[in-house]
């Protein structure tokens, strides 16, 4: 493993544009974390509110907010699931190095903790959503689940 740390730590010193990339990626990838989580505490909040209104017309809203909000969710995983390839590949010789010499092992620790909390709570959110969604939608009158379905192209 010491041999591959200073092979990929040798690449980084010969291309600082690789270096570049791959700070990018890890930038990204902590976004598209914090995108997950965000994505399903905005539409836990549409929910309260449709849920208080109890109106065919707050389900319609957040069925198609939850359309919506759907594709940030998959394309935040995506990234956290892509993303991380390449982060775990450079971890050790990118970012393991940088904070171990500057004494931020249990920062980088609390750092891991939180993205794999926040992760899993979002995951957990959206399944817990999926379940609302098909019961609104079915419980949607004839005219307002018609205009769902109108609506699902765009978007």
């Amino acid at each position: 493993m010491n041999e591959m740390n200073q092979y990929l730590t040798s690449l980084l010193q010969q291309s600082p544009w690789l270096g570049v990339v791959v700070m990018m990626n890890n930038y990204f990838h902590d976004v598209a974390t914090a995108m997950l989580a965000a994505s399903a505490f905005c539409l836990y909040a549409v929910h309260r509110v449709e849920a208080a209104l109890g109106t065919p017309e707050a389900a319609l809203f957040f069925l198609k907010t939850h359309r919506i909000m759907v594709k940030f969710f998959r394309l935040a995983f995506w990234w956290i699931i892509l993303g991380g390839v390449p982060r775990t590949i450079f971890y050790v010789s990118f970012e393991w190095n940088h904070f171990a010499d500057k004494q931020q092992v249990p920062a980088l620790m609390v750092k891991h903790v939180l993205m794999v909390v926040l992760v899993v709570w979002g995951v957990m959110a959206w399944r817990k959503l999926k379940a609302k969604v098909t019961r609104l939608t079915e419980s949607l009158p004839a005219e307002l689940r018609a205009r769902l379905k109108e609506d699902s192209c765009g978007c």
